[in-house]
């Protein structure tokens, strides 16, 4: 069985290189741990959705996903504990949302357990088994640029509680496997169909993540290239229902607007020099040309 991991912001960032500038600039940390919290939240309320859709079948399952929601929401009170006692805001985190992305993205109708309960399983697992991947990667990560950062007691104290949260996730994401493994050997049918839904929600969930992450010149364009690569994972009769209903608000990306005018307001507001000299070369050049130009530099 083929295995799926996350790729790297636009090819070029990978998760240490991100959160190494992220523990370096203690407002942007603080909102990325509210980020981390606002998911782990949320994934209650959606693993729940899940049960309920499962209605008790398989029950071995429901049981795993009543696990997993017990953790998730163990998680987000540990951060949520985290951020107040560091004074820090545990509303809804600014910018766009990966997780309502990743919802937007989701094709939700395409499958109904009471016509077909082993499809809209492998699809409930697949989508859940890559988005635990993304975070197992960025929990670890974050640890990695903790160690290396000055051992303050905030940053210790960061560090022990994402240490909690991370052996758990990985546990996550072996039962994931486990059921993915269980589905896909019932048949050559269902093995097809297991590879299928994996590349496909490993497509969304790339495309939700970048979205959340790319706020640059030319945006909206790279949504559109991974809304036809998520439509390419489908059946051809579905693919043109699929970006219909999703190429307008891809395309004009209301709240993109919205997250860049914000954004260049509060970096403006933070340096004005470092605006001119940093965000708007970046905002022009996208982050695979500034990644370029600062190895340009560094050799």
């Amino acid at each position: 069985m083929t295995v799926s991991y996350p790729r790297k912001f636009q090819n070029v960032l990978g998760a240490r290189e991100i959160l190494k500038r992220v523990v370096c600039d203690r407002e942007i940390h603080l909102i990325t741990l509210n980020r981390y919290r606002y998911s782990e939240q949320r994934s209650c309320k959606d693993l729940t959705e899940v049960i309920e859709q499962l209605n008790g079948q398989p029950p071995e399952l429901v049981r795993d996903l009543s696990h997993h929601i017990s953790d998730e929401a163990r998680h987000a009170m540990w951060l949520t504990d985290l951020l107040i006692d560091l004074g820090s805001n545990v509303g809804t985190p600014p910018g766009i949302s990966y997780i309502d992305e990743f919802d937007r993205l989701l094709d939700k109708d395409t499958y109904d357990p009471k016509d077909n309960l082993d499809d809209s399983i492998i699809a409930g697992l697949a989508a859940i088994n890559i988005t635990e991947k993304r975070g197992c990667e960025y929990f670890s990560a974050h640890i990695h640029a903790l160690k290396q950062a000055p051992q303050t007691a905030e940053n210790i104290k960061i560090r022990e509680t994402i240490e909690k949260i991370l052996p758990e996730e990985v546990g996550h994401v072996r039962w994931g496997n486990r059921w993915l493994g269980e589905l896909a050997r019932k048949s050559p049918e269902h093995g097809q169909k297991v590879e299928q839904a994996k590349r496909k929600y490993t497509a969304i969930e790339q495309a939700a993540f970048e979205s959340g992450m790319d706020i640059t010149l030319g945006a909206e364009l790279r949504r559109v290239a991974n809304l036809v690569e998520v439509a390419n994972t489908m059946p051809v009769w579905q693919r043109a229902q699929y970006l219909m209903e999703r190429l307008p608000q891809t395309l004009l990306a209301p709240e993109l607007q919205f997250t860049r005018i914000q954004v260049a307001q509060k970096a403006w507001q933070r340096d004005p020099q470092a605006f001119m000299e940093k965000f708007v070369p970046m905002f022009l050049n996208g982050i695979q040309g500034t990644e370029i130009n600062r190895k340009k530099t560094t050799v």
